[in-house]
C-alpha cells in the first residue's frame, strides 16, 4: 500500500505536469500517473494556481521536526528577518539557517513589517516606561488598578486572619 505521507514536488515537476495537462496530452489521472503525483486534487490545485498567475513553488518535505526556539539578540532578529524577506519570505529556510523555530521567524517578520525594527524589541515583563508621559485619564486608570490590587490583597489577608482566629478559638475550647 502506498504511503499517505506528504510528498515533496519540485517546481520543475509541477510546471511540467501542468504544461502537459494544459496542452491536452492527457487527462488528470493520466497526468498524475505519468508524473507520479499522489492525487488529482493536488494537480488541480497546481493548475488553479498556475492559471491564476501565481508561482508554482517547490513543496518542502512535510512532517518536519519542529525546532525549539532559542534566545536571540535584537541584531540577530533583524538579520533573520532580513534574510527571510530577501529570500521571498522563506520562513523554513531562515529557521533552519539560524536554528530558531518557524513560528519565531514568522512572528518577527510580521512584527517587522508592521512596526519596523521597534517591533522586534523584547517587551516581555515591561511595565509602562515612565508614568510622567501618561495623560491624566491614564494615570487615574492606573491608580484604580493599583487600588483594586491592594484591595484584593487586604481582603485575602483579612480572610486568612479570620480563619486563624477561628482555628485558635476552637483549639482553646478543646483545652
Amino acid at each position: 500500500k502506498e504511503s499517505k505521507t506528504w510528498k515533496a514536488y519540485s517546481q520543475e515537476l509541477k510546471r511540467q505536469a501542468v504544461d502537459y495537462y494544459l496542452a491536452g496530452q492527457g487527462s488528470l489521472s493520466e497526468t498524475c500517473a505519468r508524473f507520479n503525483i499522489s492525487t488529482s486534487s493536488v494537480l488541480r490545485r497546481w493548475i488553479k494556481r498556475y492559471t491564476s498567475g501565481k508561482d508554482l513553488k517547490s513543496t518542502s518535505e512535510g512532517n518536519k521536526k519542529m525546532s525549539t526556539g532559542r534566545k536571540t539578540t535584537l541584531q540577530e532578529r533583524i538579520e533573520i528577518v532580513q534574510y527571510a524577506i530577501a529570500h521571498d519570505l522563506d520562513y523554513h529556510g531562515a529557521a533552519e539557517k539560524y536554528q530558531v523555530s518557524y513560528q519565531q521567524v514568522y512572528g518577527w517578520v510580521r512584527k517587522y513589517q508592521a512596526d519596523g525594527e521597534t517591533g522586534l524589541h523584547d517587551r516581555r515583563g515591561k511595565t509602562l516606561e515612565s508614568k510622567s508621559n501618561l495623560t491624566e485619564v491614564e494615570k487615574l486608570k492606573l491608580r484604580i488598578k493599583e487600588l483594586d490590587h491592594r484591595n484584593r490583597y487586604l481582603e485575602t489577608e483579612n480572610g486568612l486572619l479570620k480563619k486563624l482566629k477561628e482555628i485558635e478559638r476552637r483549639a482553646s475550647m478543646r483545652d
